[in-house]
Formats: structure tokens, C-alpha cells, sequence
């Protein structure tokens, strides 16, 4: 069954927002963004964003629990779709670099503004973020001998750091290429 034209249009609506919140809140900050101008962002009155939000506090929790979900269910299909576990490995690391690239106000959020959130939704966000790890750590122990799992974490935290960094890289196919070399040397030297 397809989607209705108002059904789209609603799902549109509520990207846009997300959108908007991503830029504003990255720019100036979660607790110095109003509704009026989140809606205003989008074309839509402040009012009109509960149409699809019980309120802002709501539009950085889909913001932030929606990204990690994303990044914990596009690993899981990274490593169930790859051949090996080295092919695993690479493709975190070009699926974890391409989400940076094109995520670099949510990175800015999620730097920023992760205390604003809820204690519900701040648990989830960091259970979905250590999931996530540990899904880096499972390949990493199949692909680097020796390493105990504490210091194979410690890699891919350090490499998260690296490639979260966009927000404050460039962000043009050398600086993806490089991202990407930088983290499977970070995450294979020998120690």
C-alpha cells in the first residue's frame, strides 16, 4: 500500500523540520532556538510544529535518537552484507565517514546539546551509541590479532573522534579519502 499525497507531504514536513533543527541548533544551540523560528525555518508557523512534535524538547530527541538508531541499524547491515571481516571493517569506516560528511550540524548537536535531552532519551541515545561500538569491536577482535576488547574499544572510540571531526574539516572527496585511510591505520597498527 502506497503512501497517500498528504501522508508524503507530512513525512516531507517533518524531515524539513529535523533539518532546520540540525542547522539551528548546530549554529546557535538548542536551549537559544524557539519553535516560532524552527517553524518560521521551514515556512510553517511555531505553532504548526506541533503538528508534528509534542514540543522542541521532542524535535531533539527525534533529532538525536533517530541518528542513532540510523548509524546502529546501517552498521548492522554494513557488517551482515560484507564478505569478511576486513571488508566488515572497511565498510564502517566508509558508512561511519559518509554519515559525518553529511551530518556535521547533528555531530555539532550531539556535541552541544545531548544534556537537553530527556533522561529517557539520553539513556537510549547512549545504549544505541554503545551498541554501535561494540558492533566496531566485534569486527575489530576478527581482524586484529591479539588486542584485548578494552583496547580495541579505546581504537574505535579514538577513530569516532577522528572521523566526527567534519565540523570542523573539510569536507570534500580528499578529506573523505584521507578520513577513511586515517581510520583503518588508527584501527590496524599493531600497538
Amino acid at each position: 500500500m502506497s503512501a497517500t499525497p498528504r501522508t508524503r507531504a507530512k513525512a516531507d514536513r517533518r524531515d524539513a523540520l529535523l533539518g532546520a533543527a540540525a542547522s539551528l541548533f548546530a549554529e546557535r544551540g538548542f536551549a537559544r532556538v524557539s519553535l516560532d523560528e524552527l517553524g518560521g525555518a521551514v515556512g510553517v508557523s511555531g505553532p504548526a510544529v506541533y503538528r508534528h512534535f509534542a514540543g522542541k524538547q521532542a524535535v531533539l530527541a527525534a533529532l538525536l535518537v533517530d541518528t542513532s538508531e540510523g548509524l546502529w541499524q546501517g552498521g548492522q547491515r554494513v557488517v551482515t552484507e560484507a564478505a569478511d571481516a576486513r571488508s566488515a571493517l572497511r565498510g564502517l569506516i566508509d558508512f561511519h565517514v559518509d554519515f559525518a560528511l553529511a551530518n556535521a550540524d547533528v555531530i555539532r548537536v550531539q556535541d552541544r546539546d545531548l544534556d537537553s535531552l530527556a533522561e529517557a532519551d539520553r539513556h537510549r541515545v547512549r545504549s544505541l551509541q554503545r551498541q554501535y561500538v561494540e558492533l566496531w569491536v566485534d569486527v575489530l577482535e576478527r581482524v586484529v590479532d591479539g588486542e584485548a576488547r578494552p583496547t580495541l574499544r579505546t581504537r574505535a572510540h579514538a577513530v569516532f573522534g577522528l572521523i566526527n571531526s567534519t565540523p570542523h574539516s573539510g569536507r570534500d572527496r580528499r578529506s573523505r579519502d584521507l578520513l577513511a585511510a586515517m581510520a583503518l591505520a588508527a584501527l590496524t597498527t599493531p600497538s
